[in-house]
């Protein structure tokens, strides 16, 4: 089920395996697999091509002897059976059965939120349709202050939009980055010409003009020509959880993608999986995940011995910054900063007992690669150290 990034590693690895049964995938969606982090950067401000985002290249997919069931869904699962009943009014029976459903765009309950001109983004039709938008606009109001508005934000500038970017927490990316970073954020969108506007809670979208209205909890209001909601992920879990399956903001699983049904698995950002570093279930909402937990899943599914409990990695660019991530910087500990060379590059490590447990560099990709081994093997290190530019990491 879904033939996003996850549906399409999922199919290959099966191939790879050597199963030559029937593979089915049912997607919603009438494009080939795609992956989605260049639809919020390069694909969105036009500096690269749709096709480009492609998973597989057309003669590999077709290798696959996949038989697709496109722009369909699936309505409902009968466990007792293995039978899927889809939105055609067609039935499918399955052996093993792989969600990789994905997720959906939040669209907060405001009044308003349907107005023509207040835009989502998570598909290539979305991206596709809100680049237009955008491309006809002078203003551009992004609401949420997380990696989808931060990025759109972004792109909006280099169109040379004015935008103005509302965020209800009081910093940027308040669950995944340490305070200090989110100061640094700020700080690069601040001199791209982003009006930033913290702890700004949205009420309602109204139509004015031409264009829209977006009225704060302060009695605020912002004027621009569209608007970009930015607020999170929905996992698309419903059919799983109406079947029966452990789901809790996704789908349940173990460290081989296992739900509570030992014939259906899960994986991507629908799967909701024990995470060493987060120290939880967790949902990792990223492209090395939808690829690598798809592998396992399928692996899985073949009864190959496999399992997937990953250190977390996630990368952004803004305004030519790039950040990366390792780990699970958003929890609490101590903090330690090591500046790099070049003028705003940096890297801010989390340390609990003296072991770091999540990194995160800003344009300090190489210091991030030698911090990814320090983290998984646990190593003991001195926050002095770690903290002098002077001292060579791969020392330790």
């Amino acid at each position: 089920m879904g033939g996003g990034q996850s549906g399409a590693w999922a199919a290959k690895t099966l191939r790879d395996q050597g199963y030559a049964g029937a593979v089915t995938l049912v997607c919603d969606e009438l494009h080939s697999p795609y992956e989605r982090p260049a639809l919020s950067k390069a694909v969105l401000s036009r500096s690269a091509e749709p096709h480009t985002t492609q998973v597989f290249a057309a003669d590999v997919l077709e290798s696959l002897a996949l038989h697709w069931r496109r722009g369909i869904r699936v309505e409902s699962l009968d466990r007792p059976s293995k039978r899927l009943f889809l939105s055609d009014g067609s039935e499918l029976v399955y052996d093993k059965l792989i969600f990789c459903t994905g997720g959906r765009a939040l669209r907060p309950r405001i009044p308003g939120i349907d107005l023509a001109g207040v835009h989502t983004l998570r598909t290539l039709d979305d991206c596709q349709y809100l680049g237009e938008a955008m491309r006809r606009s002078r203003s551009v109001c992004v609401i949420g202050g997380g990696w989808i508005g931060l990025e759109v934000a972004s792109a909006a500038v280099g169109m040379g939009k004015a935008v103005t970017l509302l965020e209800r927490s009081t910093r940027l990316c308040e669950r995944a980055l340490p305070a200090e970073v989110s100061a640094h954020v700020l700080d690069v969108h601040l001199a791209a010409g982003v009006d930033v506007r913290l702890g700004m809670e949205v009420e309602a979208l109204e139509r004015s003009g031409a264009g829209l209205c977006v009225v704060s909890a302060n009695a605020a209001t912002v004027r621009a020509d569209i608007v970009v909601i930015g607020a999170g992920l929905v996992a698309n879990d419903e059919v799983a959880s109406k079947a029966g399956l452990l789901c809790d903001h996704g789908i349940a699983v173990d460290t081989r993608c296992s739900t509570s049904d030992p014939d259906i698995l899960a994986a991507g950002d629908v799967a909701l999986a024990p995470n060493q570093w987060a120290g939880r279930r967790v949902r990792l909402e990223s492209w090395q995940n939808a690829t690598d937990q798809a592998v396992v899943a399928a692996k899985a599914c073949l009864g190959i011995e496999a399992a997937y409990d990953p250190l977390p990695w996630f990368w952004s660019d803004q305004h030519g910054v790039n950040i990366q991530i390792y780990g699970w910087p958003g929890a609490k500990g101590l903090i330690v900063t090591r500046p790099v060379k070049a003028p705003g590059s940096f890297v801010t490590f989390l340390l609990e007992e003296d072991r770091i447990v999540g990194a995160v560099a800003v344009n300090a990709a190489r210091e991030l690669r030698m911090s990814r081994k320090l983290i998984e093997d646990r190593r003991i290190v001195r926050p002095a150290e770690l903290a002098d530019p002077a001292f060579k990491l791969s020392s330790l």
